[in-house]
């Protein structure tokens, strides 16, 4: 078990991710006394998608190839369209996924980030959400897909979108607090 003070969470993001998606995770973990960490593929600034047009500047703390997963206690993942088709096929963020995944610590992604879970076959008989334009590919994947703002399947938090966010957070304090997950 983590107390959310004591606790570190790493946030994997490349360019086009939903901006509220990265951004209000960081900033509410971190007013709850988390210490949150932005990796991004090559450690430099990315730039989200605000809704419907290219979004702010986030300023990462260091490359995805630099994190460790025994350094922390969560990994967040958001969505948007671009940002998880950009790192489900970069071989070192699907290597901190399925580390956070075997290691049975937090797992929370929303939106388009259950991708990544996709794409480390890890929805076999779990239950889920997700934006619902990527619903067949979580069953094609093996998910039980369902239609609600949060879901939790031994720590793997996922929610649909951005207006689910209080939910969410809420739920990756709660899960950090748990501790490991049997999975």
């Amino acid at each position: 078990m983590a107390d959310i003070h004591d606790a570190r969470i790493l946030i994997l993001a490349a360019n086009g991710f939903e901006q509220s998606e990265l951004t209000v995770p960081r900033d509410e973990l971190r007013k709850a006394g988390a210490k949150v960490d932005v990796a991004t593929p090559d450690g430099k600034p990315i730039r989200g998608w605000d809704h419907t047009d290219w979004g702010e500047t986030v300023e990462a703390d260091l490359r995805i190839a630099d994190t460790k997963v025994e350094d922390y206690h969560a990994v967040v993942l958001p969505g948007g369209q671009i940002n998880p088709d950009l790192l489900r096929v970069n071989p070192d963020a699907m290597s901190r996924v399925t580390g956070f995944l075997d290691s049975g610590k937090v797992v929370a992604a929303i939106c388009h980030g259950p991708w990544l879970l996709v794409e480390a076959d890890a929805l076999h008989g779990r239950r889920v959400t997700s934006y619902k334009s990527i619903r067949k590919d979580v069953e094609n994947a093996g998910g039980d897909w369902v239609d609600e703002e949060v879901v939790v399947d031994n720590g793997v938090i996922t929610s649909r979108s951005p207006d689910d966010l209080p939910a969410f957070v809420a739920k990756i304090i709660e899960e950090v607090g748990e501790g490991r997950h049997a999975r």
